[in-house]
């Protein structure tokens, strides 16, 4: 496999100059259906998207629990196991990017707005209601449980989905030189047949899973914006503002797309970053200091001690509808974005060995969100078990008032609330851009065959497409449709990652170890290796040694 990069059905000229026109073409029209049906048949789309929801659930509240964890524990082995030294690009490559911004643009692109969204709102609503919650439990009790719960579908284990993704796209281009597209880890598969209709077919619900995974993310951000700048410059809350908000928020992404992801993204990601380090600080500080280092120290706790068990949770007696609405809601949304995310992470990890890579990837943004959640949400809990509450409330009202309402119950200066709800609001809509710009950018290198510079003019293209299809499935029903849709498309990606596990296994069978600077160098062996072929493989070690010192 190893040579000159060759696109996938890259056109040379005409209108889809640059591009794959049959994907690019698959891909208008789809996006284009769907917003027809928005349009002129909202109640029936919103009905027939719920409907398949709940035929899915049964099946999905096993199947993605499954899959994730073996996700999980599949990351841990190649961070730890026989291929860590392995390298994402030729031995004598380093990374790209200092680990600083390569941690800030993980964290930005990866789970940024939805995180914003939830800190609060997810502790809140499981603070009420869970199944892990004895009804003998305390309040105390319940939000610490609550804390745990959120964790958890911010951690580990979602991040696993993105690491692997982005591990396999990164390991096939730049240590095998095949374009960075999801089709190319299933070359050890279906070698060539890759380069026609199956690899499209492939690259097409990768596609789909993005496109639908960045709508949902960027529906849910511009409803808590929304709410944001009801709450500081008393904006109502409508649908006419909310597609006010896409508008302007998909016109800047696109501008800056054209500016490259070396510069753009990364400085995006760097200034989000630093406004998030305010931003807590300013909860940690004039917040319940105490209680919030108290209940994040407490809750990370009970997170790792019940990690197994909810890792594997599938509510198989059926007695809530819990399962389907938050884990199975949250894999599909982390399996749906892990195209986009995972071709992201690989463009920025070049260099990077496993080891490396899956430390970075699996615990630095998962301890960033504990951190998060930590303070925003226990800032809310405290706020319901202390000082009267106001944040249950809220959030039954209307969820995408959590956060503003957190900052509003701390019951602080005028001045400093509207200073910090200002803040939150720019960081909001700067995550959105980074987002949508990212996004962009992704959906464009999958449909031009793996070109990391796809032409601009479809960029915007698809800048605009992104921005009617995040206003259609607002219109058509709000969060539940954006859940359900999102749901329904990783179902069909989830299938292509189970491919990709079995390619990338096959083709790291040819690599027998990955030698580094002071490390043993002679190959490991896994435990099922039988003794005859170890002492073979020594034999001939010995042989070739005895020769080289003649």
């Amino acid at each position: 496999m190893k040579g000159q990069v060759y696109l996938y059905d890259q056109a040379q000229k005409g209108l889809f100059k640059g591009m794959n026109p049959f994907m690019t073409l698959v891909s208008i029209f789809m996006v284009l259906g769907t917003v027809f049906l928005g349009v002129f048949y909202a109640e029936e789309s919103a009905y027939w998207v719920a409907a398949l929801r709940d035929w899915l659930t049964p099946f999905l509240e096993w199947y993605y629990v499954l899959l994730v964890a073996f996700l999980l524990f599949f990351m841990i082995w190649l961070g730890v196991g026989r291929y860590k030294n392995v390298r994402l690009g030729m031995e004598h490559e380093r990374p790209e990017f200092t680990f600083f911004s390569w941690v800030t643009m993980l964290f930005a692109a990866g789970t940024g707005v939805g995180i914003l969204f939830w800190s609060v709102a997810q502790p809140i609503m499981q603070f009420q209601n869970n199944p892990f919650l004895d009804l003998a439990a305390s309040d105390a009790d319940a939000a610490v449980i609550a804390m745990r719960l959120s964790f958890f579908h911010w951690g580990i284990n979602g991040w696993a989905i993105f690491s692997f993704v982005g591990l396999a796209l990164a390991y096939f281009s730049y240590r095998h030189n095949l374009p960075l597209t999801i089709r190319s880890v299933l070359y050890p598969l279906f070698g060539e047949r890759v380069r026609g209709r199956l690899g499209d077919f492939v690259d097409l619900l990768a596609v789909f899973g993005t496109v639908f995974g960045i709508a949902t993310t960027l529906g849910l951000g511009v409803q808590q914006l929304n709410a944001g700048l009801k709450e500081v410059f008393g904006f109502a809350d409508s649908t006419g503002l909310q597609l006010t908000i896409i508008s302007v928020i998909m016109f800047i992404a696109t501008l800056s797309v054209a500016s490259g992801l070396s510069r753009g993204v990364r400085l995006l990601s760097e200034m989000n970053f630093w406004m998030s380090i305010a931003a807590v600080l300013f909860i940690l500080l004039l917040g319940p200091t105490q209680y919030l280092i108290g209940i994040t120290i407490e809750a990370t706790g009970d997170y790792i001690q019940n990690l197994l068990r909810m890792t594997f949770h599938t509510n198989v007696t059926h007695g809530s509808a819990w399962q389907a609405e938050w884990t199975v809601f949250f894999w599909g949304w982390w399996l749906a974005w892990s195209p986009f995310v995972g071709i992201f992470i690989a463009q920025i990890s070049r260099g990077r060995t496993f080891r490396e890579y899956v430390a970075g990837v699996l615990l630095v943004p998962t301890g960033i969100t504990i951190v998060w959640i930590g303070l925003f949400g226990g800032t809310a809990l405290y706020q319901e078990l202390f000082t009267g509450g106001g944040v249950v409330e809220a959030v039954d009202k209307d969820i995408a008032t959590a956060l503003f309402a957190t900052i509003a119950g701390m019951q602080l200066p005028d001045m400093a609330t509207s200073i910090v709800s200002g803040l939150l609001i720019i960081l909001l809509g700067t995550y959105l851009i980074t987002s949508a710009n990212a996004g962009t950018l992704v959906i464009n290198t999958l449909l031009s065959g793996g070109d990391a510079d796809p032409p601009v003019i479809h960029r915007i293209l698809w800048g605009i497409f992104l921005a009617l299809l995040t206003a259609v499935l607002l219109l058509a029903g709000g969060l539940e449709t954006l859940q359900a849709m999102v749901i329904a498309a990783a179902l069909p990606f989830s299938v292509v990652v189970i491919g990709m596990i079995i390619g990338l296994l096959r083709e790291l069978r040819s690599e027998r170890f990955s030698p580094r600077s002071g490390e043993r160098v002679a190959p490991l062996a896994e435990p099922w290796v039988v003794a005859e072929e170890l002492a073979t493989e020594h034999t001939e070690e010995a042989e070739i040694t005895s020769e080289s010192t003649k």
